[in-house]
């Protein structure tokens, strides 16, 4: 009986010691990341048949466990990726918010000055000084475009060099887990299957610091290993073997970093909208939707306000007498062969209608000749629509194809798959410039000028003119306009013969030869208006009213699927939209992140409430141990003291 109250003593106070260390390591692990709340695990010994019965054979420790659940660690992980996702994206927006929405720095007050420059020259427009200080404005406004578009450029820069440093964090979070299945698988076989908790609370801190970088999933295979797989599927830890993910060019822009999956010497693109979560998911996202179509509505704007502004600039005269040049530099669409393209097609682009430009860019891909026709797809990257373009094999190539603003042009020689990205405006705001330097170059005057024959004897006149052509300007003559009272028409004469005769209807508009004017009021038989070019024309202003007119103008925005479509909006319009759109992206990120964070903080909180290490409760554990190792202890005692009674019996 001594013997076996001592041994049931001893497997008290061994369960207890077990129970006592096990508090010991959860109250210096409080503040552990990561650490999971650990507890031991007590059975009863297989009692001892007697004639009275079964008697107990005290307690064992099967197993020190893990307090963890895997449906709110799961809940964490997730809450914390889309966490991280929305912080990396938000840091980012942030800043270009701050960039496009300064007061001071943005490009809303350059366009101000601007076209407050042109509005002063339209007040004096015979003043040098005035004209000087609008070619100032001028090369004040391209240097802004110029200088947003290179801060988006240093940005998207400094994005991708984020992206590979994520890219490497991944790798190292898959080389640890890898390690950490081999050594866990280790252990575990060498104990009986014992589990390895500290060991499997650094690999699940592991996965979790993974989570912050690109949303994982995992496999727990029944060896206890977990298989760790990101994007579309791609394995990064499968048992103790780690594969790799790699910073990769992408095969249409050889500028722009994409993520890979190692595969021997190269990298297979892995398609960034199935990289989701985490910061990694943040930066692809940001990137995609926000700043690729800020910088190309960005050089929308420049491209708008320097094509149009160029038209109008050409149909005007300069202070010499001169026909006006075109005044900014444009930017002609960029097109991107893919890297992996095996053909010889070649595909340009090049500017058509600046009002029906977006800010998408397209990406055009092969699809080979069939049914008589060579087969295309046209992407619109913005929204992923897809338009099949089929052009008959028997027109031959070169092959033209108008796209919202721009015209393709397709020669032979593309192979099935070959591809080509399209960028209309991605280049137009780092490449506007002031083409003018000299003043008197500025064509404020309108190039031709009308008036009245002295001798008339009707009340009509004729309007100042407008000029929409200088295809057949400057005027080599003079031209006149008779009226036949019989015929009730006008006649031309002079340097457009061709032209006319026009019926008269007063007030009506008459148009020829690139030039517009109109006539009211009474007219009598054989009255005669002329139409000459603008001599000493200097204090002539029609020019740059219309030059400052466009700052109101719809300009931009113009659908070219729809027939008859007209610009929406204009220059400025179109720029406080860009700064709509982010600023209002902006808030929705931060009040989504921070909603986030809330989730997160709660999900944290029943989590821990489960797994993480309670202090008071701890303490507990240490006076409960300590009792059962003191009772344990005297346990031993009474069976010391019985053993020995049995001895002195016996003497």
């Amino acid at each position: 009986m001594g013997n076996s109250i001592f041994g049931i003593g001893i497997s008290g106070m061994n369960a207890a010691q077990a129970g006592l260390v096990t508090t010991g390591h959860n109250i210096s692990n409080a503040s552990t990341p990561g650490f999971t709340r650990q507890e031991v695990v007590q059975v009863s010994n297989l009692p001892q048949f007697t004639g009275v019965g079964f008697l107990g054979q005290g307690v064992a420790v099967s197993t020190v466990k893990r307090i963890y659940s895997d449906a709110l660690a799961n809940q964490l992980t997730l809450a914390q990726t889309q966490g991280s996702q929305l912080d990396a994206y938000y840091a980012q927006i942030k800043q270009l918010d701050t960039l496009l929405g300064d007061p001071s720095a943005g490009l809303a007050p350059a366009l101000q000055d601007f076209f407050g420059g042109v509005a002063d020259v339209a007040a004096h427009p015979e003043s040098v000084p005035s004209r000087q200080a609008l070619l100032s404005s001028a090369n004040a406004l391209s240097a802004r475009f110029q200088d947003l578009d290179q801060q988006i450029s240093e940005m998207r820069a400094g994005i991708d060099t984020q992206i590979t440093s994520s890219i490497a964090s991944i790798n190292r979070y898959a080389r640890q887990i890898a390690s950490l299945n081999h050594s866990i698988l280790t252990v575990e076989s060498a104990t009986a299957l014992q589990p390895a908790n500290d060991l499997r609370d650094q690999r699940d801190a592991l996965v979790a610091a993974m989570n912050q970088e690109v949303r994982a999933s995992v496999v727990k295979e029944s060896n206890g290993s977990y298989d760790v797989f990101v994007g579309n599927g791609q394995p990064v830890v499968v048992g103790s073997a780690a594969f790799a993910l790699a910073a990769a060019h992408s095969l249409e822009d050889p500028q722009r970093v994409e993520v890979g999956y190692q595969n021997g010497a190269s990298a297979a693109l892995i398609s960034p909208a199935s990289l989701q979560g985490g910061r990694l998911g943040g930066l692809l996202s940001f990137r995609s939707e926000t700043l690729d179509a800020v910088q190309n509505g960005l050089g929308r704007v420049a491209m708008g306000v320097a094509q149009t502004f160029n038209d109008q600039h050409v149909l005007g005269q300069d202070l010499s007498g001169a026909l006006g040049k075109a005044f900014f530099t444009v930017a002609g669409p960029a097109v991107l062969p893919g890297s992996a393209n095996t053909g010889t097609a070649a595909v340009t682009a090049v500017l058509q209608n600046v009002n029906a430009l977006t800010t998408s860019d397209y990406r055009l891909q092969y699809n080979g000749a069939a049914g008589g026709n060579e087969n295309f797809t046209l992407t619109r990257i913005s929204d992923g629509v897809p338009t099949a373009v089929t052009f008959p094999t028997a027109g031959g190539y070169p092959y033209n194809l108008n796209v919202e603003g721009i015209t393709l042009t397709l020669s032979a020689g593309a192979t099935l798959n070959d591809s080509w990205l399209i960028e209309p405006t991605r280049l137009g705001a780092g490449s506007i410039g002031v083409l003018a330097t000299d003043p008197a170059a500025i064509a404020a005057a309108a190039p031709i000028r009308t008036g009245a024959a002295l001798g008339n004897t009707g009340s009509a006149t004729i309007s100042a003119g407008s000029v929409s052509s200088v295809a057949d300007l400057p005027l080599p003559a003079t031209v006149t306009l008779t009226f036949n009272a019989a015929a009730g028409q006008f006649s031309v004469g002079g340097a457009v013969p061709a032209a006319g005769p026009f019926a008269y209807t007063s007030g009506s508009n008459i148009s020829f030869n690139g030039v517009s004017f109109s006539i009211s009021g009474t007219v009598a038989n054989g009255d005669m208006f002329t139409l000459e070019r603008n001599i000493n024309g200097v204090a002539d202003n029609r020019n740059a009213l219309a030059l400052g007119a466009l700052q109101v103008a719809n300009t931009l925005g113009q659908n070219s699927l729809i027939a008859g479509s007209q610009p929406t909006t204009s220059f400025q319009g179109a720029y406080s939209q860009l700064v709509s759109q982010v600023g209002n992206t902006t808030r929705q990120m931060e009040v989504t992140a921070k909603a986030q964070a809330n989730v997160i903080a709660q999900t944290k909180q029943a989590q821990q409430s489960v797994s993480g290490v309670n202090l008071d409760e701890e303490a507990a554990n240490l006076l409960r141990y300590q009792q059962a190792y003191q009772a344990s202890g005297k346990m031993m005692q009474i069976a010391s003291t019985l053993f020995q009674t049995v001895l002195d019996l016996g003497r």
